[in-house]
């Protein structure tokens, strides 16, 4: 990808924003074949939205518009004033926690749902404890996750 893709994404993106009424700073850098947007500004929550959904909408969102206005297949990732990162470690300790309480309890526990990077997230946090095992539940985009002592594994 040239440097001059990047710029009219970033410039795209620019512009979807205030189209939005938002003003905001909005970095674009290519990490390998991937486009990471980084947006700083004051009105994160109304780009975050509950459990990050506004966020996943407006990255699939300029995922599409990206990839028609370039003509080329790009994977568009999109993160506002380092949410993902905080959701990632906040959800990690939170599996860890439930972990904790399923190995005391001796019993599954089922939590959700949630989106499949939030369950991507909770399931490799969980992945190397010998004494759990996780699984997804249900249909569609939004999945359940259970956790089970690996007593009570089939």
């Amino acid at each position: 990808m040239k440097e001059e893709d990047i710029e009219i994404a970033r410039r795209l993106m620019v512009g979807l924003l205030e189209s939005m009424g938002l003003k905001a700073e909005v970095k674009a850098l290519l990490k390998g074949e991937d486009l990471y947007f980084e947006i700083a500004g004051d009105k994160e929550g109304i780009l975050i939205g509950k459990h990050g959904r506004t966020l996943e909408s407006l990255q699939f969102l300029f995922n599409r518009m990206v990839n028609k206005q370039l003509k080329e297949g790009v994977r568009v990732y999109v993160d506002v004033n380092g949410y993902k990162e905080k959701r990632a470690d906040s959800l990690t300790k939170m599996a860890a926690r439930l972990g904790e309480n399923v190995k005391r309890a001796e019993k599954p526990l089922t939590i959700g749902p949630f989106n499949s990077h939030d369950r991507r997230i909770i399931h490799l946090a969980l992945k190397e404890d010998p004494n759990l095992e996780t699984e997804s539940l249900g249909e569609g985009e939004m999945k359940r996750i259970r956790i089970l002592p690996k007593s009570q594994t089939h």
